[in-house]
């Protein structure tokens, strides 16, 4: 019995440093992984917390590397937070993450709205009806960008809203 729980741990182990050779995982990730290859989650949770300890798996370094690839596709900050809580990444401040992974979430903002509407060749976009302007709103909120920044982008464009 005890040879079998050894050679279960040594085999978690190689799958899970095999995963993580290839990019970061949350632990909730390699659970998964790891039990769809048929190992127990009892036998699982030692190894992990092992890989853990030993500096192997961070869900801080997994939600940092999570982010600045959530932010490289042009998704806001609170659309990152629920996808890393999605992900299992509970006990780590993501606030502090997101505020050293992006530079300023307006610049970011303006960038996706940048390429999702070509801006006129002067760099000025010009006026814009309210109906339009709530259609690429909308947008932005499905991208995960806060409500409040939407007037400051408002601004930081030069964006006039006409009636029509």
């Amino acid at each position: 019995m005890l040879v079998e729980a050894i050679e279960d741990s040594t085999g978690i182990k190689a799958i899970a440093l095999r995963y993580l050779a290839l990019r970061e995982h949350s632990q909730q990730e390699l659970l998964a992984k790891i039990q769809a290859k048929g190992f127990t989650r009892q036998a699982i949770g030692p190894v992990l917390a092992e890989l853990c300890r030993q500096g192997w798996q961070s869900d801080a370094r997994y939600a940092e590397s999570y982010a600045r690839h959530r932010i490289r596709k042009g998704f806001g900050p609170q659309a990152i937070r629920y996808e890393l809580r999605q992900n299992g990444v509970l006990d780590v401040d993501l606030d502090s993450i997101l505020a050293d992974v992006a530079d300023s979430w307006l610049a970011q903002m303006a960038q996706v709205y940048a390429k999702k509407y070509r801006a006129a060749p002067n760099g000025v976009a010009g006026p814009l009806s309210k109906t339009e302007w709530a259609k690429r709103s909308r947008f932005l909120l499905q991208r995960g960008f806060p409500a409040d920044l939407l007037p400051a982008l408002l601004n930081h464009l030069n964006i006039t809203l006409t009636s029509i």
